[in-house]
């Protein structure tokens, strides 16, 4: 009896150590182009158009970091016909070592075989706020999870609920961020606007997406992007309601089960030609005219 009520006393230790944020209280900031700690490949991301030049403004969240939905225009940012990220490398560097690619699997959720697919199913985009996510580093064999910042202007690939799932410049998994209690104290690469008041952590849009309404900086144009496509398929639209384009989509809570789930966008409906009208009675002319032809072929010049 004493034997085993020992072994429940260290069962329970190691759970409790298991079970905690790794580090404690650490978060760790990575700016968007750096590899970061403990780096599952090389880096896929794309040097053009990966990185912002300031994180976008938020409002200070009072008691923690702001949620937004994953489904929220202008939440993310990128270049029209352009990837952030290669993920035919990523898929190559991530089955050539099927440690990693194990490793990768088990923090992502899925089976070891089914990494291709579940790659390019994810859609490239850039983080347009400083961005609060679990990441899972590579250590000795394992995905070892961690607190992180990725900076704005990060490269990563989102899946059909708006959530970024993982980062390019170092191929780690990503998941939702853990809150940390107590004291918070920062490790990694700093970069002049940080602030931990105004980061951002993605919530699942309640329904799965088809689009990701992005916004580009650079041009000040809006598109949108088919999910689980590369770049090739976006198409401009026009700014949509509610899309910001100072920065990220305005928080809407501090607790994701209180967003409003939003829609995906699609541009309307072209409206209908209209037919030109008749000419004034008074006004001479041709009984066969230039108005009389357009009228005849639905106006069109």
């Amino acid at each position: 009896m004493a034997l085993v009520g020992g072994l429940g006393v260290v069962v329970a230790a190691l759970a409790v150590y298991f079970l905690r944020p790794e580090g404690g209280g650490e978060v760790f900031l990575q700016a968007a182009s750096a590899e970061g700690r403990d780096p599952f490949t090389p880096s896929t991301a794309k040097e053009k158009g990966t990185k912002e030049a300031t994180a976008a403004p938020v409002s200070p969240a009072p008691g923690g970091t702001r949620t937004i939905e994953g489904s929220s225009p202008g939440l993310y940012g990128g270049s029209e016909n352009e990837s952030s990220c290669d993920v035919e490398r990523q898929i190559k560097y991530l089955t050539e070592n099927q440690t990693k690619a194990r490793a990768f699997a088990s923090a992502a959720g899925i089976q070891q075989g089914e990494i291709p697919g579940y790659l390019r199913g994810l859609t490239p985009v850039q983080l347009r706020s400083d961005t609060r996510v679990t990441n899972h580093g590579y250590k000795n064999g394992s995905a070892t999870p961690y607190q992180a910042v990725l900076q704005a202007g990060t490269a990563v690939l989102t899946d059909n609920r708006g959530v970024p799932r993982v980062r390019c410049a170092c191929g780690n998994p990503l998941s939702g961020p853990v809150a940390i209690k107590g004291s918070q104290t920062t490790k990694g690469q700093s970069w002049s606007t940080y602030k931990s008041s105004q980061t951002v952590a993605v919530a699942p849009a309640r329904t799965v997406i088809v689009f990701i309404i992005i916004y580009d900086p650079r041009t000040g144009q809006w598109f949108e992007r088919p999910v689980g496509t590369d770049g090739s398929k976006d198409r401009p639209i026009p700014p949509p309601k509610g899309g910001v384009t100072s920065g990220p989509a305005t928080p809407q809570s501090e607790e994701p089960s209180s967003i409003e789930p939003s829609k995906p966008y699609s541009s309307p409906p072209p409206s209908p030609p209209t037919t030109p009208s008749p000419p004034p009675p008074a006004e001479p002319g041709p009984a066969y005219g230039p108005q009389n032809r357009n009228a005849g072929s639905g106006g069109a010049p």
